[in-house]
């Protein structure tokens, strides 16, 4: 071999050499990199079994004055659990015409009793769906679970009797901001209907997990609408738009996101006015793609993004004839007079656990 050849072979050599060295330190460098992150998310997960359970426990038992829990730990839902009749199920005929138009009628409200309403031009815009999400099927997204079961009831906001019917009609006047339509009509009986079939295998009185809204956890300061803005700016505007406006369909007759105020929202006289039922609805189902399993914000994040909504302008409705019997008005109604000597704006954003000692301390004396 010459002396040329050699010298060419030695640098080829080296070449190489530096070249598996690079690889091998690279190499080495991932691995350590995988190592750590393994390390790092085994340390944040070694107490999720036990989070999981106090969630769970939380949930079905609902108790009235622990503190918040942090959030958002990963949730199992119990093998008992409530779950909507597969549609497979419905009946043929005119009884299944029936429930299938009455989901429509949920799911598209709008298109039938909205501004441009195919029906009566009644209501806001928005659809029953925007609250009761996926046709009322979905755990803790406000399901029609035991909604039948339940009534009819005594009512006390309204102080009488009431059937299933008349709450319909309620939702229309205050979740719609409309007005109420002719309940035996067919759209209601068809809405009837499907909530019927949505709760067939439920009994009176039976304890459902998943049922409405989760009641979470109280927390032992006031929520904080500035900090719920905040939440909002982050993590629901891109969806409910800058000024809660909301998203419109392309057909401009519903919308495909609600709007969280304004005209075209729910009024104050709305249970999503009262905060814990719509901190229990953002905790499980916001922002989109939250599910009770899988939570996005932490309880705190829910209790101000919620006080935040229900701080913005919407429509008003004269409720002085609501809850006369003021020992039986929830804790959150946010209008006075009531039974204790807090104040509205106590009601309205807590904390509640002093409410429910003072209302307990009352009743015990009694």
């Amino acid at each position: 071999m010459q002396p040329e050849e050699e010298k060419e072979l030695v640098k080829a050599i080296v070449k190489v050499s530096r070249y598996t060295v690079y690889i091998a330190l690279l190499t080495v460098g991932c691995m350590a990199i995988i190592i750590i992150s393994l390390l790092n998310n085994g340390s944040g997960t070694t107490a999720s079994p036990k989070a999981n359970e106090v969630a769970v426990t939380t949930s079905v038992t609902a108790p009235a004055s622990p503190l918040a829990a942090p959030g958002t730990t990963p949730r199992a839902i119990p093998a008992d659990a409530w779950k909507a009749p597969d549609e497979s199920t419905i009946p043929a005929g005119k009884a299944g015409d029936m429930i299938r138009y009455g989901k429509e009628l949920l799911v598209h409200t709008s298109q039938y009793f909205g501004p441009q309403g195919s029906v009566a031009h009644i209501t806001n815009g928005m659809n029953c769906q925007n609250c009761h999400l996926a046709g009322g099927t979905k755990l803790f997204g406000n399901d029609y679970a035991g909604f039948i079961a339940s009534y009819p009831k005594m009512s006390g906001r309204s102080g009488k009797v009431e059937p299933a019917s008349e709450r319909i009609a309620e939702c229309f006047e205050r979740s719609l901001a409309g007005k109420v339509p002719d309940t035996s009509k067919k759209e209601i009986q068809s809405i009837l209907a499907y909530m019927k079939w949505i709760g067939k295998d439920v009994k009176k009185g039976q304890k459902l997990f998943g049922n409405a809204t989760e009641k979470l956890a109280f927390m032992d300061k006031p929520a904080d609408p500035v900090k719920g803005k905040e939440v909002f700016v982050m993590k629901c505007q891109s969806c409910h738009g800058n000024n809660g406006e909301g998203l419109l369909a392309p057909d401009k007759k519903s919308y495909t996101n609600p709007p969280l105020w304004g005209k075209h929202s729910y009024n104050d006289g709305a249970g999503m006015y009262r905060l814990t039922n719509l901190a229990g609805f953002v905790k499980n189902n916001m922002p989109f793609g939250a599910t009770y399993e899988s939570p996005q914000l932490t309880d705190e994040e829910a209790w101000n993004v919620a006080a935040f909504v229900n701080t913005q302008p919407r429509p008003h409705k004269d409720q002085h004839n609501d809850w006369k019997d003021l020992k039986k008005k929830p804790i959150d109604f946010p209008f006075g007079p009531y039974a204790d000597q807090f104040s509205e704006k106590q009601h309205k954003f807590g904390p509640f656990k002093p409410i429910i000692d003072a209302q307990k301390a009352t009743t015990n004396k009694s």
